[in-house]
């Protein structure tokens, strides 16, 4: 009888279901497994490869089935999805995960550890509240748009509306509407609070983790960021070079290129999208400095205002960030800024 080489496992709340291949390819299993009773399973089972997507869950069950003894590879739904037949089912799906992990130049996940995970909640926690915010601010603007007042965009605008609610505004409005202002107006200032604690807690990390010391040497880059790229971001040895790590979280053009000739889009916007999105807010904010005050003479920068918009200079200083941060952890040394030479 042949020996399981391979397992692919479609993970879910209750019922996974597990498909078994030898080194060949060839079926030898397709078996439904509660929960309860999957570690039990596995425990039993010789040491082989097992292959999840990864999704929810699955960097738990990663590390469990690890313990086991089990090679277990994480892969990303995307590229899982055109090994399916078809139709779409549980079993379909086991059966494609355990194909696509044994394609030789497959991709994989790295497994991340409970206290990785507990890092990237703290980012996951305030950009949940940041929506919140912003949501929350759209709803007293609207609703004062109703009585004839328009606040001043921005979280600081709105937050003084508290004590024009006593005053001004209060004189106008009905009973029932100042007490609902008041109401979204408190849990606002709570918000704000809660928010202000997080980017505490990320200040302390940042100071305390030499990484993230080493990154705020960029230009761009925050503590918000810093923190962000140590705690979400696989080690650099997972990429050969600084291109792949841009390319990894989306800020790499997207190829549309056929019969010969080279076609580029836009970004990809494909990997980690709350890295992608720090690191273009910081850009953001280098471009628009360096629009009021100058760029460096002859810098890269300055080249670049020069001759294309500014949001695409945006991008582009992004994917370049990007590329100096996978420089950088790779050499562990700090940032050097260029020295510029004349055009």
């Amino acid at each position: 009888m042949s020996e399981v080489t391979t397992i692919g496992l479609d993970i879910a709340k209750n019922v996974f279901h597990a498909h078994g291949a030898d080194a060949r390819g060839r079926a030898l299993f397709s078996r439904k497994i509660s929960r309860t009773k999957l570690l039990e399973f596995f425990a039993q089972h010789p040491r082989c490869t097992v292959a999840l997507e990864a999704c929810g869950g699955a960097h738990h069950w990663g590390r469990e089935l690890t313990g086991l003894g089990h090679d277990v590879k994480l892969i990303a739904p995307t590229y899982v999805k055109p090994f399916v037949k078809r139709h779409k089912n549980d079993a379909i799906d086991a059966e494609a995960i355990c194909e696509a992990a044994q394609r030789p130049n497959m991709r994989f996940v790295a497994i991340k550890s409970e206290e990785q995970q507990a890092s990237g909640l703290v980012f996951r926690t305030r950009d949940l509240l940041v929506r919140q915010r912003t949501q929350l601010i759209n709803a007293i603007r609207g609703h004062l748009t109703e009585y004839g007042w328009v606040a001043p965009k921005g979280p600081s605008h709105v937050a003084m509306l508290g004590d024009l609610l006593e005053d001004e505004i209060g004189s106008s409005l009905p009973e029932a509407a100042k007490a609902m202002f008041r109401t979204m107006l408190d849990l606002l200032e709570e918000l704000n609070d809660r928010i202000g604690d997080l980017d505490k807690e990320i200040a302390r990390r940042a100071r305390e983790d030499a990484i993230a010391r080493q990154l705020m040497t960029i230009p761009g880059v925050g503590p918000i960021t810093a923190t962000a790229i140590a705690a979400l971001a696989p080690p650099a040895e997972t990429f050969a070079k600084g291109r792949d790590f841009a390319a990894w979280l989306g800020l790499a053009p997207r190829q549309l290129s056929t019969g010969g000739k080279q076609k580029l889009g836009s970004i990809t916007k494909m990997g980690e999208r709350t890295l992608r999105r720090l690191l273009i807010i910081g850009s953001s904010a280098v471009v628009l400095q360096a629009s009021k005050r100058g760029a460096p003479a002859g810098s890269w920068l300055e080249q670049m205002l020069a001759r294309k918009p500014r949001m695409l200079v945006t991008v582009a200083l992004a994917n370049k960030t990007a590329r100096i941060i996978w420089a950088l952890l790779m050499s562990e040394e700090d940032y050097r800024v260029p020295v510029a030479t004349a055009a």
